[in-house]
């Protein structure tokens, strides 16, 4: 393969037979040009999205300012699919159809990065319960190279054609918005895409990708229990059934599930994340709630996980007398699946553009990434080239000052995670911005 050219076969290319090769050095100038323009207009974007973050399918703000800034840039804009989702649909003459998608909701955690422009915001969560918000995943950054990589494809709209799909999608958090939009017409009453791209920033280092081949992210499942018991005194433990000890008993055993029924060699991971009871020390209450994750890559894994969760359950309340645990599975989404030839195609294109250092292609037998997307449905519901990118968003002497300090690096969740805007959001807007000219240059 000559440098910094690729050439498609059209196994891997929609309705264009053969897509033209591509210039990437060239390419790289361009869209930096862009950037050298749009840039601070970016950062603000960021700062404003940082500040004012929504939870899941709350997104009305978000999706709205980023709704006006497509049709600014000319893009058709459809809002409220999926509830709070946004389609922005761009025609460029005859060629494939490529989504590129973002997320626009935050989590409901206060944030601790101590940034001028931290989020301060509060809100009422779905459990009715006021919550601090805050972008503590990194869509903010999405959001912002979204709106870059849109500027930088009109900036060079001679250069490519087809129809460009940006879709803003709405509670990625708890993997249900894709499901909403998909349920809301996506695929049909937009165009269904020929290629789908998508980026999430990381606790790695700026400049730095990863193009991973075959499973991208693990399984997720959210599995909510109540175990229930019989309120007495607190002196008066004999005339109760205590749901915090049935839950105590279930936060340790079900890691047996993990450590004596799954296959050692195969991922998975049971996280009881939230535990809830009672209101004082001197009332044993009448219940417990608790909130899991469960994360697996293979389907029989993933069986074994729930179908554990769920026996032990029952277990520990028939073992303290108790009625049986409601335990519900409101939300779940299937690993990523990333098309391994267009993920080597995509790691050709960009190594040219980022350096062969900074580019890994990660083969298919390397375990994928532990979180889990629901950009997996866009993927699953006929989608059929499609690639997830990670993205680095620390600046070296950060890495190097936590380590320094014996510290860990504060990753994905965290109160404290903070990406250093400006580069991971450029190269966001470079890595997307290559992807879709790959597969839309005609000849």
């Amino acid at each position: 393969m000559i440098k910094g050219w690729l050439l498609f076969a059209s196994a891997l290319t929609a309705p264009a037979a053969i897509a033209a090769p591509l210039d990437v050095p060239a390419a790289k100038a361009q869209i930096d040009a862009s950037l050298a323009k749009t840039y601070p207009d970016l950062e603000t974007l960021y700062k404003d999205l940082h500040s004012h973050p929504e939870l899941a399918f709350q997104e009305t703000r978000t999706s709205a300012l980023l709704a006006a800034r497509m049709r600014k840039l000319g893009f058709t804009v459809t809002e409220h699919v999926g509830k709070t989702g946004i389609v922005a649909i761009y025609k460029n003459g005859p060629g494939p159809v490529v989504l590129v998608r973002t997320e626009l909701d935050a989590l409901p955690v206060e944030e601790k990065t101590g940034l001028p422009y931290a989020s301060t915001m509060q809100t009422t969560g779905a459990d009715g319960k006021t919550t601090f918000v805050a972008h503590a995943c990194g869509h903010d950054s999405h959001m912002a190279w979204w709106i870059g990589t849109a500027e930088a494809l009109l900036a060079m709209k001679g250069q490519w054609h087809g129809t460009l799909m940006f879709v803003g999608q709405p509670a990625e958090e708890i993997v249900a918005g894709a499901k909403a939009m998909l349920a809301d017409g996506l695929f049909t009453k937009f165009p269904k895409p020929d290629y789908g791209f998508a980026a999430h920033v990381g606790p790695t280092e700026i400049g730095h990708v990863d193009v991973k081949q075959g499973i991208v992210t693990s399984a997720s499942d959210t599995i909510l229990i109540t175990f229930k018991g019989v309120g007495a005194h607190g002196s008066m433990p004999d005339k109760s059934i205590d749901p915090i000890v049935e839950g105590a008993h279930f936060v340790d055993d079900v890691q047996t599930v993990i450590s004596r029924q799954k296959d050692p060699q195969k991922f998975g991971v049971v996280t009881v994340g939230s535990f809830n009871a009672g209101t004082v020390a001197n009332i044993i209450p009448d219940h417990a709630d608790l909130q899991l994750t469960l994360r697996s890559y293979e389907p029989d894994v993933r069986k074994v996980l729930n179908d554990g969760v769920v026996t032990t359950a029952n277990a520990v309340a028939e073992m303290a007398h108790a009625p049986a645990p409601d335990i519900r599975h409101p939300f779940a989404a299937n690993p990523v699946h990333n098309d391994s030839a267009l993920a080597a195609d995509m790691s050709a294109v960009l190594k040219p553009a980022l350096g062969d250092a900074n580019v890994a292609l990660v083969p298919a037998e390397k375990p994928g990434w532990t979180a889990s997307e629901d950009y997996s449905e866009f993927v699953d519901a006929g989608m059929p080239h499609s690639v997830y990118f990670s993205i680095g968003g620390y600046a070296p002497e950060t890495i190097a000052r936590y380590k320094a300090e014996g510290k860990p690096l504060p990753v994905n969740h965290s109160p404290y995670f903070a990406p250093d805007p400006e580069p991971t959001i450029r190269t966001g807007v470079e890595i997307l911005t290559l992807a879709v000219l790959s597969v839309t240059r005609s000849k």
